[in-house]
């Protein structure tokens, strides 16, 4: 459970940071990282549209510089997106100079006032600097579909467990996940909305109320 959801005593040592947002309604918001690629953002995007799903998308740098076209298709289907690092870095293992200037150089690319830590890691000076300048955002579910030792039915049932009004759900549109994220996914949304969640993304509008 550590993982798969992470406790609030942990979550308060990053103030000002999004993990889950009530809502009135039942709500979760899916979210995507380390993309775009073109072997896993395209059928992450069918997915979504065929539920007509709207997700944000935390998106590496460099593969946004790589793939143009995979990125214009996120947009173009009116999801929203993050900054991912552009080099996806751990921040516990960079200097603080270096993971701040990679989270820039992103941005070239990136254009978005979100952030997620790739590995959910950060030093403390890394932390407070980009707090002043981006949302940055964590998660409420991690599904785990990077890991090969897990099944497909093992991710999906991380879902089904963990999920709440307002969990934001991370998958990764990446070759890591491949497997488990394409078997999880179209079945973890049939669940969610067959227990009455609705979709949204994370915009100003959501996260601010």
């Amino acid at each position: 459970m550590l993982i798969e959801q992470v406790p609030t005593v942990f979550r308060k040592f990053f103030p000002k940071t999004v993990w889950r947002l009530p809502k009135k309604e039942k709500t979760v918001f899916l979210t995507f990282d380390d993309g775009p690629i073109p072997e896993e953002t395209p059928f992450v995007l069918d997915i979504l549209r065929q539920h007509n799903i709207k997700a944000t998308f935390f998106c590496v740098g460099e593969n946004v510089k790589k793939h143009p076209d995979i990125f214009q298709m996120v947009l173009n289907d009116g999801h929203v997106v993050g900054n991912h690092t552009y080099n996806h870095l751990a921040g516990f293992t960079n200097f603080s100079k270096h993971y701040i200037d990679n989270v820039a150089k992103a941005d070239e690319f990136i254009h978005s006032h979100l952030f997620r830590p790739p590995h959910g890691t950060f030093r403390i000076g890394e932390f407070f600097f980009l707090r002043r300048h981006y949302t940055i955002v964590f998660w409420d579910v991690v599904t785990r579909d990077y890991n090969n030792k897990l099944s497909g039915e093992e991710v999906l049932n991380i879902v089904k467990r963990y999920t709440r009004n307002g969990s934001i759900i991370v998958f990764h549109d990446s070759l890591k996940a491949s497997k488990n994220m394409r078997y999880a996914l179209p079945r973890a949304i049939e669940y969610l909305k067959s227990e009455g969640y609705h979709f949204d993304v994370l915009s100003e509008e959501t996260i601010n109320g």
